[in-house]
């Protein structure tokens, strides 16, 4: 039969145009996508640091994902209720089963089931009662670690003559163990390696015996920080004065603490005594000891920015500024013929009398301790320069102190270089008219006068390094040791092991032969080869760094 002249037949065109628009529509998502994630590869660090790349390239794929599931799920033929129950319980099953475990430094983040416990809170909880009244040991004060970046506070150490060839003569591992979460560093005197840490609800001053790892004593405060970006645990280092041992806490708990038994001897709060408020990532700064007194950045208003107390009674001696913290510790300097008090504030670097905490010159640092932060310390030069850095694409300058009278200071700009040391958790050292920093995560050489540039080579994350003689000893972020010579002329990478697994944001710590390192996971004793002295040398190889051999007899330092 055949069809009437009014009868038409379905279009079947129509399921075509519907794969042709589903084709199209997912061509141009993906080539926008990967036109942008191209621009992003291009990108040098000068011009876009790998976190920006990393929080483009993540939102990037995050939205393509987004408008294709959801172009697809409004095209599905799925009844409407079955639509949108199961991409709810989906996502329902996903926020109940996953969370956010931890993130780089470049914003590369981790996932882990919610249901497992966090690393510090599988932990057993550390001794409270002493162990050993522990003796200061072999190890004399001259090398003593006793603070945040050593003696000296600028992450050098001068009296070792590390080797060279860890090929044929390694680094010897003496413990490696767990730890509580934590970024504080170690604090070595004599026998003690004291540090900062958190084991479940418990924030802990732990004094641990060096060559064996083992717990001498703990000191805990009931209290817990923790934040997404930020990890877990305390931030700060302890600082060891005399018999004392001096520590700030992420929740801003300063504790005096006796040195060989741990017993507390006061504690002040110094967000309640400055009415300030808690700062995004906690409380990083660690004490300084200024003659009698234990000076912290409180942050606080109304001239409470910078505080002291007696470093006996603990009770305060002055304060003054307004500014907010940052998370950079203070320094204390000569300049300009006064002795005084560096901080790097949140928009500000600041310097106070030392008598009585009056500001006596100001720099502005642009900055947010909620998000673009001042982390770096401030490092003096000369007699009256000041050098700073600090991530987010705002690099370095370098500022003079300059006075009339001996009493009106001002802090003038000599140089500025957004592309140089762009030191976003990290500090650098001074060698021989240069400076060495992780900018980036990536180690520069950068001559100090006009910030120009010599190299920029290697990339070990925003980890932490040391300046040991001529010798840069650097933590990955990786978690790996490296060896670089501190030369302007080239990268020279010497010697590389993986000492811990993990991110590792700590500082490490070097106390004669014996560094100690650690991160949120783990810590680690290593006992590094170094040179023997030329009296005591039979023979020497242009291999190794100064003069002498490598000392493979008797250990001098047990």
């Amino acid at each position: 039969m055949s069809a009437q002249s009014g009868d038409t037949l379905p279009r079947s065109s129509t399921p075509g145009r519907s794969w042709r628009n589903d084709i199209l529509f997912t061509a141009v998502v993906l080539v926008v996508a990967t036109v942008v994630l191209s621009w992003c590869a291009t990108q040098t660090a000068d011009v876009l640091d790998q976190d920006y790349k990393n929080v483009v390239s993540t939102i990037t794929l995050g939205v393509a994902g987004l408008l294709l599931a959801g172009w697809y799920w409004s095209r599905s033929s799925l009844p409407r209720l079955a639509k949108w129950l199961v991409p709810l319980v989906g996502l329902v099953i996903l926020v109940a089963c996953i969370r956010f475990e931890d993130f780089t430094a470049d914003m590369r983040f981790q996932l882990a089931w919610r249901f497992m416990p966090r690393p510090d809170q599988r932990l057993p909880q550390a001794e409270t009662e002493v162990a050993m009244e522990a003796t200061r040991g072999n190890v004399g004060r001259d090398h003593d670690y006793p603070r945040f970046l050593g003696a000296d506070g600028r992450a050098t150490v001068e009296n070792v003559a590390l080797a060279t060839d860890w090929k044929n003569n390694p680094p010897r591992l003496l413990w490696r163990q767990p730890i509580g979460a934590g970024w504080s560093a170690f604090s070595i005197v004599g026998d003690y390696a004291i540090t900062q840490e958190q084991r479940g609800a418990d924030e802990l001053v732990v004094c641990y015996e060096r060559k064996t790892g083992r717990i001498v004593w703990s000191h805990q405060d009931k209290t817990r920080f923790q934040e997404v970006l930020g990890g877990i645990g305390p931030r700060a280092t302890p600082t060891v004065d005399d018999d004392r041992v001096y520590t700030q806490g992420a929740t801003g708990l300063l504790n005096c603490l006796q040195l060989t038994s741990g017993r507390p001897i006061w504690t002040r709060d110094i967000l309640t005594d400055n009415s300030a408020t808690q700062i995004q990532w906690g409380r990083s700064g660690s004490p300084l000891i200024v003659d009698d007194k234990v000076v912290v950045s409180a942050g606080g208003p109304n001239g409470r920015s910078l505080v002291a107390y007696n470093k006996w009674t603990g009770q305060p001696t002055w304060s003054a500024g307004n500014d907010q913290s940052s998370y950079a510790s203070p320094v204390l300097a000569t300049l300009a013929g006064r002795r005084q008090v560096v901080t790097v504030n949140e928009d500000h670097v600041r310097g106070h009398d030392v008598e009585d905490g009056r500001p006596l010159w100001s720099f502005p640092w642009p900055g947010d301790s909620s998000a673009d932060a001042n982390t770096s310390q401030p490092v003096p030069l000369g007699d009256d320069r000041v050098f700073v850095s600090k991530g987010y694409l705002q690099g370095c300058a370098l500022f003079e102190i300059r006075t009339s009278n001996h009493d009106n200071f001002t802090a003038h700009l000599l140089w500025r270089s957004h592309k140089s040391l762009k030191t976003k958790m990290t500090n650098v050292v001074v060698y021989q008219d240069h400076l060495y920093g992780l900018s980036g995560g990536i180690l520069e050489c950068v001559q100090i006068e006009g910030l120009k540039r010599k190299w920029k080579r290697g990339r070990y994350g925003h980890g932490q390094l040391l300046l040991v003689g001529g010798l840069l000893l650097i933590t990955s972020e990786q978690g790996e040791l490296v060896l670089v010579r501190a030369t302007p002329q080239r990268h020279e990478e010497l010697a590389k092991f993986q000492a811990l697994e993990g991110k590792t944001w700590n500082n490490p710590a070097l106390a004669g032969p014996y560094l100690l390192v650690r991160n949120h996971l783990e810590a680690a004793c290593y006992q590094l080869p170094v040179l023997a002295k030329k009296s005591a040398a039979k023979k020497t190889t242009n291999k190794d760094h100064g003069a002498g051999t490598e000392s493979k007899g008797p250990n001098p330092w047990k």
